[in-house]
């Protein structure tokens, strides 16, 4: 990755020197930062006169320009005093990521030594002190004592160039190797980590490396403090282990190996609420966290995942290269990877996206369903779904097709898999989520509950002996089934959008919902046509169902939803989400609902008020209902 190698530090400090060598040694091109300066600043400096902040500010963005310029075909080293956090902020501005700072320090009487030994600059020593006052040094730099010799202060630059990492990946399990190896076939310099276990699982991070060509440049590790030092600084860490206690105890394993304004990244499915502590916790120690959601499985994690960070803006755009580097490209080739927002709104986006990745699921089930009990066979079913993917085409419909065709000996394989569906806590998370932000996040929960049925074998088949339900023969058509598949998808992704955006109010989170949309529409389990066609109804309202077109189609698939709920309630077929979708648009489109007759009972027995539609002030009132 091309670099603006930037040495900072008080005039007279050698910058220059330093600067011209390691240009040599790199063979890049080199900059001094005073040859920008405008005529006005030189003549005040060369007055005695100290510049301010405003002097300073266009020379800042005049080399921040040339920075991006010159990043674009090849890395640079620019020569800059650097002195305050927001100059070097200035200098770093669209390019942080891109942005390697050396520090040269020494004491003021070195300096001022070197400083009184030039002639004919503008700068004097009697500005010098005003240097020291000013100077705020870096947390995020190579620092390097001047009173080594420049060829040595070189040298020593380089080789942290030559020999460390640019990125590190701890945890190699099957997320962790893809992306690993996402990573390393993008061009990035990769450090790789895996524990090991003696006797059982040894040389993990090597054995990995060595069957993988393009990890050829990689540097594999077992060691923490190996792995963390062989990083460049800031370093940047992306976690991929198991969401929960291993999460904090690797942290825990880092932490007294990181430096200040060292970056770590969490790419596993963890909770929102952890996140949010962990971003604390790890402030207070001065080191950066981004929570990342992450999905696409192992396929998408090597081949492009979509990825959802959350956290501070300034952390993110230095990793930003990285992330957006291995990310699935949407229909105009830009990265399904965005910044999604504060704290833990990475992990809560993606936490949701699991949410409506459990409903389509539960849909294409029911659907699936339907279409057995009506006599079709998985091929057959497979040739239906095949058909309906000009309409409804997704991630999650072309792998059913895929799983209903598969055979396994004279019977297809689905027939012979146990009817007991798992779950890794996103979906319970996500239902909790709902109920405690109060959104109607019905479909989710409906979802998360026939999973939890389903596991019920035993007592199920024993239900079924004593209660004698079992579906008949149902009086439905393809078409039918498609357009309430439809409706079921509509509600799916209101509902799922609409938890999102009601997170956002409640931590306040700025959030782009159509952006959400956008990174959905490739490399992750839910991406689908949908997705593509929300992206510009999410610029106009959050809310889906206030839009025209998605009230024409719902308004259109209606009659087909409510016949394929119907038929299904009457011939005791089980379709818990298709219920619960109709159900859902019959409750929210209901004007006057039967509420009323709650907060009368909530008043009864607990003198909880209601208000009265006869009175506008909206004033509460109580009734003694005996």
């Amino acid at each position: 990755m091309n670099q603006v190698i930037y040495i900072m530090g008080v005039s007279g400090c050698g910058k220059s020197t330093i600067g011209n060598l390691l240009s040599e040694a790199l063979k890049i091109p080199f900059f001094d930062g005073d040859d920008f300066h405008p005529e006005a600043n030189v003549a005040k400096m060369s007055k005695g006169i100290p510049l301010n902040d405003e002097d300073r500010f266009g020379w800042l963005q005049t080399l921040n320009e040339l920075g991006k310029k010159q990043v674009e075909n090849n890395s640079c080293v620019i020569v800059c005093s650097g002195l305050k956090q927001m100059y070097r902020d200035i200098l770093s501005k669209g390019i942080e990521s891109k942005s390697m700072w050396v520090y040269l320090s020494g004491s003021f009487n070195q300096i001022e030594e070197r400083v009184n030994k030039r002639s004919g600059h503008f700068m004097s020593s009697a500005l010098l002190q005003s240097q020291f006052d000013t100077l705020e040094e870096p947390i995020n730099a190579l620092q390097l004592d001047i009173s080594l010799k420049p060829e040595e202060i070189v040298k020593k630059i380089v080789k942290e160039l030559d020999m460390k990492s640019e990125f590190g990946l701890f945890g190699l399990g099957v997320m962790g190797k893809s992306l690993s190896r996402n990573l390393a076939q993008k061009g990035f310099n990769i450090s790789i980590f895996n524990r090991e276990v003696k006797g059982s699982e040894e040389n993990i991070a090597i054995d990995f490396k060595n069957a993988h060509s393009e990890l050829e440049k990689s540097q594999p590790f077992s060691n923490v403090e190996a792995f963390v030092n062989s990083l460049q600084i800031p370093r940047r860490i992306m976690l991929m282990v198991n969401a929960g206690k291993i999460t904090d105890m690797v942290i825990d394993d880092l932490i007294p190996y990181l430096s200040d304004g060292d970056i770590l990244i969490d790419g596993g499915n963890s909770n929102y609420l952890k996140t949010k502590e962990r971003y604390d916790y790890l402030k207070s120690k001065n080191i950066n966290f981004i929570g990342v959601g992450v999905s696409g499985g192992e396929e998408g994690a090597l081949k492009g995942p979509s990825i959802m960070p959350g956290g501070n803006k300034e952390t993110y755009e230095l990793v930003k290269p990285y992330l957006e580097g291995i990310a699935a490209k949407d229909t105009n080739g830009l990265p399904c990877c965005t910044y999604v927002g504060e704290e833990g709104s990475g992990h809560f986006v993606k936490m949701v996206h699991n949410g409506i990745e459990y409903v389509e699921m539960q849909l294409l089930a029911e659907v699936y369903t339907i279409f057995n009990t009506m006599g079709r066979n998985p091929d057959e079913i497979a040739n239906i779904l095949e058909s309906w993917k000009s309409d409804v085409d997704s991630y999650l419909l072309g792998i059913t097709v895929d799983i209903l065709r598969k055979k396994d000996g004279d019977d297809w394989l689905v027939n012979k898999i146990v009817d007991k569906a798992g779950n890794k806590g996103t979906g319970n998370w996500t239902t909790i989520a709902t109920a405690q932000l109060g959104a109607p996040s019905t479909l989710i929960a409906s979802a998360l509950f026939a999973r939890y049925t389903s596991f019920y074998k035993e007592e199920r088949c024993n239900a079924n002996e004593k209660f004698g339900i079992s579906p008949s023969e149902l009086n439905l058509n393809s078409d039918d089934v498609l357009n309430a598949y439809q409706f079921g998808r509509i509600i799916n992704h209101y509902q799922g959008l609409k938890l999102i955006s009601e997170a956002g109010k409640a931590y306040s989170w700025t959030l782009n919902l159509s952006e959400i949309a956008r990174i959905w529409t490739n490399g992750c389990i839910i991406k689908s046509d949908f997705a593509e066609a929300l992206i510009p109804v999410l610029k106009e309202d959050d809310n889906i169902l206030t839009n025209p077109s998605i009230i024409s189609q719902l308004k259109e698939l209606k009659p087909s939803i409510n016949k394929v709920v119907a038929e299904c309630i009457l011939r005791e077929l089980p379709v818990a989400c298709l219920s619960e979708s109709v159900n859902f648009l019959n409750a929210y489109t209901t004007s006057n609902s039967s509420a009323n007759i709650i907060q009368a009972q909530r008043d009864y027995f607990g003198a909880h008020t209601y208000q009265r539609i006869d009175d506008l002030s909206g004033d509460f009132h109580h009734t003694n209902w005996n």
